[in-house]
């Protein structure tokens, strides 16, 4: 009867662990795909903004320090290799430097009526706007994953199989406007979170642990 007692509660226990372990993986997977979805989306405002650079120096083409701040913070925030806390960082440099090109933008009349740019202001304003809902989903998965590393009893599955916390994508600072300048009827993004806004630190519109 002893042994039987031992027996049930080894498996019981195998049971829990089993259970806390896969509870564990599938919180750590979820973290992973929203990260996925963040990354599909900064790549995608890479991809708008030599097409913006390059319609920017169609109308300012003296503003060669400013046009080349911008591709410098591009290349940047492209580099591989990078966590979700250094992408955002990367990505905060970068919304700077566009901040910078639209704040230049307003003083050419010809430049904010233009066509291309509006439409690329628009596709920016939207890419921001999903790399935000996608930055809120990862970062409440990431706290998810983190409260169940740092807590009892389920700290104890994850050092056993080497489970670690993950990395937040937000920049110290809180929230950076989305954006400060104002083209025609084209209404500002929501925030995502970034550097201290300044007057120059706003990102332009129309795309990353607690």
């Amino acid at each position: 009867m002893f042994r039987l007692i031992i027996i049930a509660v080894i498996v019981l226990v195998a049971l829990w662990a089993v259970g806390m372990y896969n509870g564990l993986i599938k919180t750590r997977n979820l973290v992973q795909e929203a990260w996925r979805q963040i990354d599909v989306e900064l790549k995608r405002r890479h991809d708008l903004i030599p097409n913006l650079v390059e319609t920017v120096k169609g109308y300012a083409a003296h503003e060669k320090g400013t046009l080349e701040g911008v591709m410098q913070a591009r290349s940047a925030a492209m580099s591989g290799g990078q966590g979700p806390a250094a992408a955002a960082q990367s990505e905060g440099m970068l919304s700077q430097a566009l901040g910078r090109l639209f704040a230049v933008a307003e003083a050419y009349p010809d430049l904010k009526a233009n066509s291309s740019f509006l439409a690329l202001q628009q596709e920016l304003t939207s890419t921001e706007d999903r790399i935000a809902s996608g930055r809120r989903y990862y970062n409440a998965n990431v706290r998810e994953l983190n409260t169940k590393v740092e807590t009892v009893p389920s700290n104890i599955v994850a050092g056993m199989f080497n489970i670690g916390r993950g990395e937040y994508f937000e920049v110290e600072g809180g929230e950076r406007e989305v954006p400060g300048v104002s083209f025609g009827s084209i209404a500002p993004g929501p925030a995502i979170t970034g550097p201290p806004a300044t007057p120059q630190d706003t990102i332009p519109p129309a795309s990353p642990n607690p």
